[in-house]
């Protein structure tokens, strides 16, 4: 209890600190690199470097921020669990590993803050110990092992500058060879972190962990890490790789827009939406938007932290059930979660004057703009209705109807400790957006578009919640039954199939294949034509060689009696 306190207040109070800080650096237009010695032998020193700038203290802040409400939230979410104090240090350590590499100029202390989050996530998914966990686990781990890789070799790629601090070289390095495999490993890095295809079945499988820890990872820890990583690099990065990253991130959003429409558990639904709004970031990003995915970013957090905290409230009083299709009604039982519910779907779908609004819709405008082809504007306009579509499908069944659960339940918003935890974040997805967008855009954003495209946004958003609308009446009708839906839901509903790519493709696959080449080759062919038939030969010619042995005096006089007669033919 008193642990949690303590962090909850610490992280309070070093969360507004770093804002004040950044709101100063953003004024002065103010940079500072600290670089701190840790060891010196003879000439070689071991140097430690912090950058600090606006953008750094102020992603550090919500980062902050958001990990000291989930803090405060887990002491009533977590309050049976004998071990709250290890569960509060492994996120205290996620959230040390998030900042550490947030502050890094240099590849070799990000490193260690990227491993510290790839190592901490593996053992918060195991955190309740299970099958379905550790297999989730070893997925998220092994997933984010390949990027780890990639950071590996473009450290050692670095080793051609002198220096590992990126920051210095990212400018007058642009266009060098160096720098272009660098940001592809970067790419690549950034991409398995951030569940880019083909990375992105570990995302929904990450939501075996506590619903604290994925609010936290949702928001503002682990995926957003490679967007962050990238919006530093963003500078150098060629033509090539970022119309690489552009159909990448689009394709991603699209993906994670169907698979939500067809799933059934509520954390994966919002993780789903987590990975759409993460392809939202990325693609524009590699349109050269880095301020604007920058500022997605933290809103974004904002209200995805709180969408958890309510999906783990609602949870919590079900019994630990996350099947949509038992729930139903909820607003009567739990109205203020459920308000701040509504309040975090809306702000997502981009409802105006809602955090997610402010960011998504210049997204949008500014993707209307740019002059990038049909598959771009066409892909990301679908991707908002489908946004919208699986939202307003997942209010539907949380909300209406009727309580599908046992009769016997004890759900109500008597949870005073959760209620305040998600209070202190539901002021920030009202009015962060808007002042968010004063503070980062020192000059607005004048768009000017013919009036169809500029009213293409609140179409496809009346479309998309008709849709889902649609889509959840139909779930209920016996067309649902028909052989069609149940394929495609199988098919969009497993994220186009790659969570067995992901699984059976990597494991499964290629052990049957080797189980049988092992039984064609090894016990077969290579077998029969090899060492069996080798000793089949020796066995015979032995055979033949012990009659010779055992009636040795016959055969001497036989041998002998055929010599002569071929010594007479020859003479002959």
């Amino acid at each position: 209890m008193s642990l949690c306190l303590v962090y909850f207040l610490g992280f309070l109070l070093l969360s507004l600190l770093s804002f004040f800080m950044s709101l100063n650096f953003m004024s002065l237009d103010y940079m500072m690199i600290l670089e701190i010695e840790m060891v010196s032998v003879n000439s070689s020193s071991v140097v430690m470097s912090v950058l600090l700038d606006w953008m750094s203290l102020l992603f550090a802040s919500f980062v902050l921020f958001i990990s000291s409400m989930v803090i405060f939230y887990s002491l009533e979410y977590m309050g049976g669990d004998l071990m709250i104090n290890r569960f509060i240090l492994l996120v205290v350590m996620f959230v040390a590993s998030m900042l550490l590499l947030i502050f890094s100029p240099n590849l070799i202390s990000i490193l260690l803050g990227w491993d510290g989050l790839g190592l901490v996530s593996y053992c918060l998914v195991i955190y309740y110990q299970n099958v379905k966990s550790f297999n989730a686990g070893m997925l998220t781990a092994l997933t984010n092992r390949l990027g780890d890789v990639a950071f590996l070799m473009s450290i050692a790629w670095m080793l051609n500058f002198g220096s590992w601090n990126y920051y210095f070289f990212l400018d007058f390095m642009k266009g060098s060879l160096e720098m272009e495999v660098i940001v592809f490993l970067m790419l690549l890095a950034g991409m398995t972190k951030s569940a880019q295809i083909p990375f992105s079945s570990w995302l929904p499988a990450a939501m075996a962990a506590p619903t604290p820890v994925s609010s936290l990872v949702h928001s503002s820890t682990l995926v957003t890490a490679g967007v962050y990583l990238l919006i530093r690099f963003n500078f150098c990065m060629g033509e090539n790789l970022k119309i690489i990253l552009l159909f990448v991130a689009s394709l991603t959003m699209f993906m994670a827009g169907l698979g939500a429409s067809y799933e059934y558990d509520l954390k994966k639904i919002i993780a789903l939406s987590t990975l759409s709004q993460l392809g939202l970031m990325m693609s524009i990003l590699a349109m050269g938007g880095y301020i604007l995915a920058f500022y997605h970013l933290l809103t974004h957090a904002l209200f995805k932290a709180l969408l958890f905290m309510c999906a783990g409230a609602m949870i919590h009083g079900l019994g630990n059930c996350q099947d949509i299709r038992f729930m139903g009604g909820l607003v009567k039982l739990m109205p203020l979660t459920c308000v701040f519910f509504i309040i975090c779907n809306l702000s997502l779908c981009g409802l105006p004057f809602l955090a997610g609004f402010y960011s998504k819709d210049l997204i949008l405008e500014v993707v209307s703009m740019d002059n990038l082809g049909l598959y771009t504007y066409l892909i990301y306009f679908l991707s908002t209705g489908l946004t919208v579509s699986y939202t307003f499908r997942l209010i539907f069944y949380v909300l209406s109807g009727d309580y599908n659960y046992f009769s016997l339940q004890g759900i109500s918003d008597l949870g005073l400790i959760m209620l305040k935890g998600m209070g202190g974040i539901i002021l920030l997805v009202i009015f962060m957006g808007s002042s968010l967008s004063w503070m980062i855009l020192s000059t607005p954003y004048f768009i000017c578009l013919p009036l169809l495209m500029k009213m293409m946004t609140l179409v496809v958003t009346l479309a998309g919640g008709w849709l889902g609308f649609e889509l959840a009446q139909l779930v209920l009708s016996y067309k649902s039954k028909s052989l069609e839906f149940i394929w495609s839901s199988m098919f969009f509903g497993s994220m186009w199939n790659t969570p067995y790519i992901s699984t059976f493709g990597v494991n499964f696959y290629p052990l049957h294949e080797g189980e049988k080449i092992y039984e064609l080759m090894d016990q077969g062919w290579s077998e029969y034509l090899g060492s069996q038939n080798f000793y089949y030969s020796l066995s015979m010619w032995s055979k033949f060689l012990q009659i010779f042995h055992s009636k040795n005096l016959k055969i001497f006089l036989s041998l002998v009696v055929m010599w002569i007669i071929i010594l007479v033919f020859l003479i002959i």
